[in-house]
């Protein structure tokens, strides 16, 4: 009796054990099913402040497009904030953006580390991730800065421009002081003037407002001042805005001799390009959208916790109108078919963005 007795109550023991690890097996499943699930609720509804330095051409309307779109496939929305080119307003927007407290993120757009770096460590400070493109904040510490090869961009078309001219000639070169990308297209641009001294610079020009217009009006004073064919052989326009004013230009004077290297892309420029009778032949670019998806990705990996990457660069590449198909027009959205490297980028994407824009995607 006594030994039925200690039996039952052993197997009794022995039932409420395995009830009660079943019952925690099953409350970790529920956990683990639980965390998956929502591991990626924590990165949806972001309100994302996009500061622009300046927001002019085509280029930066392809730019914001991917910034927006990529924000969108993550459940978050976008603020655009435009300075018009005044670095002091761009700091005091950056400023409100930072005291407000409405934004989780800021992304910044060829900004100034001397205006910005105040402001940027206002917003570290409050834990407010920030990714800066083309801004020359990389000695501030906690933003991530994203960048474009500016010295490779110019180097593929100066090289290029070099070649095309049997190393001789004359050129005229429009670029503005004052901006990061800018500084660093202006390096490789000493160095071509080293490598090749029998191509001269006979003029030099450009302004960031109004660049297109103003790039044109100087451009055909120039064209003026060198009548004749033969008196210039090329134009390196360190920007897009530029490329189209001296397009604008040559093509007017009808010296069609006079042919135009570029830096940046859009699908106006590519339009430019195509066109036999443009002397814009060629420019050296990133993708603008894939540029603003990019930015965005970095963003949320901050968001996500990762910190550790703290410069990214974009590899960009060379555009030329010999690529290109001559029976139909060309878009940035199909340019990968012809020019290699370009096009959509998995730069900055990981499993846990891909499992966030899947879910947005299911809502």
């Amino acid at each position: 009796m006594k030994k039925s007795s200690k039996l039952a109550s052993l197997l009794t023991l022995m039932v409420v054990l395995v009830m009660a690890l079943s019952a925690c097996g099953n409350g970790a499943a529920s956990n683990d099913a639980t965390a998956t699930g929502s591991s990626d609720q924590p990165l949806k509804g972001k309100n994302i402040a996009l500061i622009m330095r300046l927001n002019n051409g085509t280029f930066s309307a392809q730019y914001v497009d991917g910034v927006k779109n990529q924000v969108a496939k993550y459940g978050g929305t976008v603020t655009v904030i435009t300075a018009d080119n005044d670095l002091s307003k761009m700091a005091s927007a950056l400023d409100a953006a930072v005291n407000q407290g409405e934004f989780d993120g800021i992304l910044l757009d060829h900004g100034d580390a001397g205006a910005l770096t105040m402001g940027v460590q206002k917003a570290v400070q409050a834990n407010i991730p920030i990714v800066a493109f083309d801004s020359a904040l990389d000695g501030v510490q906690g933003v991530t800065n994203l960048a474009q090869n500016d010295q490779k961009m110019a180097e593929l078309t100066l090289d290029q421009l070099a070649k095309d001219a049997n190393g001789k000639g004359n050129i005229v070169k429009i670029w503005v002081a004052g901006f990061p990308p800018m500084e660093s297209r202006q390096i490789s641009y000493k160095a071509f003037q080293a490598k090749y001294p029998d191509i001269k610079e006979i003029a030099a020009f450009g302004t960031a407002d109004n660049a297109q217009l103003d790039a044109q009006t100087q451009m055909e004073a120039i064209l003026k001042q060198y009548p004749n064919k033969g008196d210039i052989t090329a134009v390196w326009a360190a920007w897009d805005e530029f490329a189209k004013g001296a397009t604008n230009a040559i093509k007017q004077a009808g010296r069609d001799e006079i042919k135009v290297y570029g830096i940046d892309l859009s699908d106006e420029d590519l339009n430019l390009i195509q066109d036999k009778n443009s002397p814009w032949i060629a420019s050296a670019a990133v993708d603008p959208t894939t540029i603003g998806r990019v930015q965005v990705r970095y963003l949320y990996q901050k968001f996500a916790g990762n910190t550790k990457d703290e410069k990214v660069e974009l590899e960009p590449v060379y555009v030329q109108r010999d690529d290109l198909p001559k029976d139909k027009k060309v878009t940035t959205a199909d340019l990968n078919e012809y020019v290699k490297g370009w096009g959509e980028s998995d730069q900055g994407n990981t499993d846990q963005l891909k499992a966030l824009e899947k879910s947005v995607a299911g809502q």
